[in-house]
């Protein structure tokens, strides 16, 4: 009896476990439970139908529960259709037997879904903004994912929801500001993190790709930091300007072909505003095609077109808010010389720092008479700052090529390149003449000192005779500078020695000014320049040798000797000037030579290009104003001719002089002078006396045009002047 009980308990058990072993790997399959499953997930959301096919019941003994799936389920949401490729659930066999069926977790694998219909799924179960906003800018593309879902004994889901998939061919639009298309991604979605991964994806044309991005939300901010990756591609201004925010927008960049690898954070709120940009990249531009209009370089680096073509050029980008920071290398030109710089861009204010090793290229520095040929080495180190619209500050330009050797301490431009301050400047090296320039300025509280062994002026004295009306180099500028220099060379030959004195500049205009120098012969030669109680300035300038001076004008030629006096009084850019020279001679001059021959004079014009004519005093009033030079009179005598000449020169444009040219002037001296004779020959009307000859000179200043009147009674303007300077010699 107790054998058979065995065997029956043992039957019973065996029967158990098989039954148990059967619906834990092979399960039952049936329908009994479709009903309540749809009913749950319909008190659920309201809004979802679930369509189930036969469920699988799998038996899980070790914590008395029971596995629930079926497949091929269909989510009715709002009359669209979601595929499920299976559903998963465990539920305790305790409410499995007393017929209490309750959803603790729920998994759901999809089927290739639709973004859009997947989202619009999430938000029916919680409408939270990271949805919304990723409802917004979706809108094309595939997702399969596998979705944890977990829910309290109300029904209601939990927050630890897991969501695993990857998307293919979706394409996001953020505000029309950014378009990715053909995007394909891994993500793993959590409680305020999602991770994605293996990320491809191309961004106004241009192929991205990232091993990681990161987003967390906290409050109603979402922060994204990852790694993006990019492959090298050519793209014009339009795409680059799409592609990258404004602070890297250029609309002087033409042609780009680079490739990047970029660390990038930001955050956005839920108004989908950007913030906190934060980007460090780097980035290889195979070549980059810039117009170049910011600065005009083309006066230093004459192998600089307009349309700049950057090759192999090595960019480190660093941008945090509204500060930038650029690190890279340019090869300018195909002509291997590399320009290293840093810039920082913090607001509105630029920082700079560059390095260049220029040996291939040219570089010329017109102000300075400096010119490094191709094939020398030069070191090149500027140091500054700019704002917008603000002009440059450089405290250090500094450059050195073989000896020679120039820097700037300190410079500040205004916007329109004006100086207003300068701390000082070191020189020491040969100019284009192979004229040495060794000088050095420093400054001392507002003042300045100028010291040195030597300095070539011309191109500054050029400047002041030609009366230029650009030497104004200064804004804002109240200084007094004083001078002491060995040497000053005034044009390619000739120098003075032991230049001293002082220059004071008021309202950005020379007030006040005393030098003092002598020749290498001891003739002397000073310079004035004083402001008087009428705010007039009065320059005066005398030279015992002034050949070096006179030499510079074209049209007088082997000039000698002599006495120079000038003085000038200018008020509100008006001047009225006087030149006096006094006991030279000339050798050549052109113009009265071909004046000469015209009157059949041959003879004096012979001697005026030959020999040379000695005159004993020249006197020019002339005025200036605004390019506009009048000249009251011109006057001249010699003994052998004398001129009176006055009219006009406008600069550049148009030159109308005339006057009277009267050969022997001794003889008409003598004649003048026999008290009764004189007055019968020379006469007391206008058009009366002596014999000279009149010319009028008039025309472009290229092409003048010059006539003559050989037979012309002297008119008592020309006796009057003859006599006064007869009287006063």
């Amino acid at each position: 009896m107790i054998k058979k009980l065995v065997k029956i308990l043992a039957l019973i058990l065996s029967i158990i476990i098989l039954v148990i072993l059967y619906l834990s790997f092979v399960g039952i399959k049936t329908e009994k439970f479709n009903a309540s499953i749809a009913s749950k997930i319909l008190k659920i959301n309201k809004k979802i139908n679930l369509d189930l096919k036969d469920i699988k019941i799998l038996l899980n003994p070790y914590n008395f529960t029971a596995n629930i799936s079926t497949n091929d389920a269909t989510i009715l949401l709002n009359n669209n259709k979601i595929q499920i490729r299976n559903i998963k659930t465990d539920i305790s066999l305790k409410s499995l037997i007393f017929d209490k069926f309750s959803i603790d977790e729920l998994k759901i694998s999809t089927k290739p879904i639709m973004l859009k219909d997947i989202i619009l799924f999430a938000r029916s179960f919680k409408n939270s903004t990271e949805l919304f906003l990723l409802d917004k800018v979706t809108k094309e593309g595939f997702l399969t994912a596998d979705i944890r879902l977990k829910f309290d004994e109300e029904g209601k889901m939990k927050d630890n929801y897991k969501i695993n998939g990857f998307i293919k061919n979706a394409n996001l639009n953020f505000l029309n500001k950014l378009n990715v298309s053909n995007l394909d991604l891994n993500f793993n979605i959590s409680k305020n993190k999602y991770l994605v991964t293996e990320v491809i994806a191309d961004i106004h044309d241009v192929k991205f790709s990232s091993p990681l991005i990161v987003v967390k939300k906290k409050k109603d901010l979402f922060f994204i930091k990852g790694k993006i990756l990019s492959k090298e591609k050519y793209f014009n201004r339009d795409q680059f300007n799409k592609l990258f925010p404004s602070f890297l927008k250029n609309p002087n960049i033409e042609k780009v072909k680079f490739s990047s690898e970029n660390d990038v954070f930001f955050n956005i709120n839920k108004k989908l505003k950007f913030n906190d940009i934060n980007i460090k990249s780097k980035i290889n531009l195979d070549q980059l095609i810039i117009k170049n209009n910011l600065i005009n370089l083309k006066p230093y680096l004459p192998n600089l077109d307009k349309i700049i073509n950057f090759e192999n050029h090595k960019l480190i980008i660093n941008y945090d808010k509204d500060k930038l920071h650029i690190k890279g290398n340019v090869l300018i030109k195909n002509k291997h010389d590399f320009i290293n710089y840093e810039i920082i861009k913090n607001d509105d204010k630029f920082t700079f720092n560059t390095k260049t090793n220029l040996k291939s290229n040219k570089l010329l520095i017109e102000f300075l008479d400096y010119k490094k040929k191709e094939n020398l080495e030069a070191l090149i180190l500027i140091k500054g700052n700019f704002k917008k619209n603000n002009g440059f500050n450089f405290d250090l330009i500094y450059l050195k090529e073989k000896n020679n050797t120039i820097s700037f301490k300190n410079l500040n431009f205004d916007k329109n390149f004006k100086i207003m301050n300068i701390d000082g400047f070191n020189f020491n090296y040969l100019n284009n003449k192979n004229i040495k320039n060794k000088l050095l300025l420093k400054k001392n509280s507002s003042n300045y000192t100028i010291e040195g062994e030597s300095f070539d002026a011309t191109k500054l004295i050029n400047k002041i005779m030609n009366n230029d009306e650009n030497i104004s180099l200064f804004n804002n500028f109240d200084s007094k500078i004083n001078v002491s220099l060995n040497k000053m060379h005034i044009d390619e030959i000739n120098f003075i020695n032991k230049l001293s004195g002082t220059l004071n500049f008021k309202d950005n205009k020379i007030y006040d000014l005393d030098f003092k120098s002598i020749f290498p012969n001891d003739k002397k030669i000073n310079f004035s320049i004083k402001t008087n109680d009428k705010q007039e300035l009065i320059t005066k300038l005398f030279t015992e040798f002034p050949k070096p001076l006179i030499k510079r004008y074209d049209f007088i030629k082997g000039f000698e000797e002599g006495f120079l006096v000038y003085q000038s009084v200018k008020k509100d850019g008006i001047s009225n000037t006087l030149l006096t020279i006094d006991n030279f001679k000339v050798k050549k001059v052109p113009a009265f030579a071909k004046l000469l021959s015209l009157a059949s004079l041959q003879g004096i014009a012979d001697l005026l290009t030959g020999e040379g004519i000695r005159f004993t005093d020249f006197e020019m009033k002339f005025s200036n104003k605004k390019g506009l030079t009048t000249i009251e009179e011109m006057y001249a005598i010699g003994p052998a001719v004398s001129i009176l000449m006055d009219g006009y020169i406008e600069s550049k444009k148009l030159v109308s002089l005339r006057g009277t040219l009267v050969p022997a002037t001794t003889i008409n001296r003598s004649i003048a002078s026999i008290p009764l004779l004189g007055n019968i020959l020379i006469g007391k009307k206008t058009g009366e006396g002596v014999f000279g000859v009149s010319f009028k000179i008039k025309g472009d200043p290229k092409d003048l045009k010059t006539t003559v009147n050989p037979i012309k009674t002297l008119t008592p303007r020309f006796i009057t002047r003859t006599l006064e300077k007869i009287k006063k010699n």
